[in-house]
């Protein structure tokens, strides 16, 4: 390949980089705008009295000794009819005292606490689920990870939206219980704000593609039996059904005044595995449902589309801009000046569009709408975790595994810390 060719292919990709960049940025902006002045749409968290359907949670764990009884004991305090609840503890073949502590709570609370104990099967979080879920004929199930803390009044919060027979999935806000650790979980903390408080509730308010999150959400049986169930070698279970239920015509909603706690990762390294975890199964959700969703545009809301396709595609986006700044520097190398239009434009959007992690911009104003204004003195840190999770993404993206067909999933769970008990207070 000669100089010429090869700076060809350089301009070109450096505009293509910039204009999915800068859509992306202005999807971010547009968001954003909305949750300022736009009108807040929640029209099911005020459904207080009601003939409350069969409810199951699961709570599927995977050595989670430090965590799972703060989880059993905040769902055993919820508000929710006693004779159509039932908590479903999954332990998946752990080797710390997940299993014990499963057993005792089940002896303690028979007919509420109800584990479901698997020794063999496919591993993974998705095949746990599958199998557990295989044992009930509830109308609705909810999902939560094993170091959640719901509120009170959480579970009838998200079964509300269900009274609505085109609901499919529900997905509710989450909030760090750890936040004050550390620089890192003090980030987090920003960014979980943004991405619930801003971009999760924008795309509520425009009727766009609410993600439901594989963590304090649910949906309704007859919805997951109708896209075909969990599918069992996906590394994101939660964004592979957000995207069935979308394609089949089913609704996704948000509540965000429906708050749970989870412990946010307290290391960079656990972060880091989180990432490219999230990015490895977004990219293989990218390649499954981009083309169904395209081809389905004449059945969904157009606006449905184009949202979903955005979303699928967040986690590729680090990559277009690692490949924007290595077409500029190819360009600089082979003697042509610096075009300050363009790298202006990549400078602005590359900060503003790797997913949630560094939108400034979001960050400031849910922290604004939360009334917790002393959170934007951390701004300027994000830019710490916008680097890290630049650089993680797109390594994950690179990966084969991102795109590999049927390949075999394991556990994939971040390192928990939690030593003491969580005081009662904080659910």
């Amino acid at each position: 390949m000669n100089v010429a060719t090869l700076v060809g292919i350089a301009n070109v990709g450096l505009w293509v980089c910039i204009t999915v960049l800068a859509i992306y940025t202005l999807r971010h902006y547009f968001f954003t705008l909305n949750r300022l002045f736009g009108k807040h749409r929640q029209p099911f968290v005020d459904i207080l009295e009601a003939d409350w359907p069969s409810l199951v949670v699961f709570v599927p764990a995977h050595n989670e000794s430090r965590v799972v009884r703060d989880s059993l004991d905040a769902l055993l305090t919820c508000d929710y009819p006693e004779d159509r609840l039932k908590i479903v503890p999954i332990d998946d073949r752990s080797t710390d005292d997940t299993r014990t502590i499963l057993v005792e709570y089940a002896e303690n609370y028979p007919g509420r606490v109800i584990p479901f104990l698997r020794d063999g099967g496919t591993p993974g979080k998705a095949a746990a689920l599958a199998d557990a879920m295989e044992m009930h004929t509830d109308e609705i199930f909810l999902v939560f990870d094993a170091d959640y803390i719901p509120g009170t009044r959480l579970l009838k919060q998200l079964v509300a939206p269900f009274f609505d027979p085109e609901v499919g999935a529900v997905m509710g806000r989450v909030v760090p219980l750890n936040v004050g650790l550390s620089l890192l979980t003090r980030l987090l903390d920003l960014e979980r704000a943004g991405g619930y408080q801003v971009d999760q509730q924008a795309r509520m308010n425009l009727r766009l593609v609410p993600q439901y999150g594989g963590t304090v959400g649910g949906v309704r049986r007859v919805a997951l039996e109708n896209v075909g169930g969990w599918r069992t070698d996906s590394l994101a279970e939660d964004t592979d059904l957000t995207v069935r239920l979308v394609i089949a015509g089913w609704d996704v909603v948000y509540q965000n005044r429906s708050e749970c706690y989870e412990e946010v990762p307290e290391t960079w390294e656990s972060r880091i595995r989180q990432i490219k975890r999230w990015a490895k199964g977004h990219n293989q959700a990218l390649r499954r449902y981009v083309g169904a969703l395209i081809r389905n545009r004449s059945d969904l809301p157009l606006g449905q589309v184009i949202d979903g396709v955005l979303l699928l595609g967040v986690f590729v986006v680090p990559l277009v801009l690692l490949m924007g700044w290595f077409c500029t520097i190819i360009l600089f190398y082979a003697g042509y000046p610096p075009q300050w239009g363009r790298l202006t434009i990549l400078a602005i959007s590359s900060f503003n569009t790797v997913g949630n992690f560094a939108a400034f911009f979001q960050v400031a104003a849910a922290s604004r709408l939360d009334g917790s204004r002393e959170r934007i003195r951390m701004l300027p840190f994000l830019f710490l975790g916008f680097l890290v999770s630049t650089v993680s993404v797109g390594r994950a993206s690179l990966s084969r595994a991102s795109w590999l067909r049927g390949r075999p999933v394991q556990w994939q769970k971040t390192e928990r810390h939690r030593e003491a008990r969580v005081p009662r207070g904080k659910a």
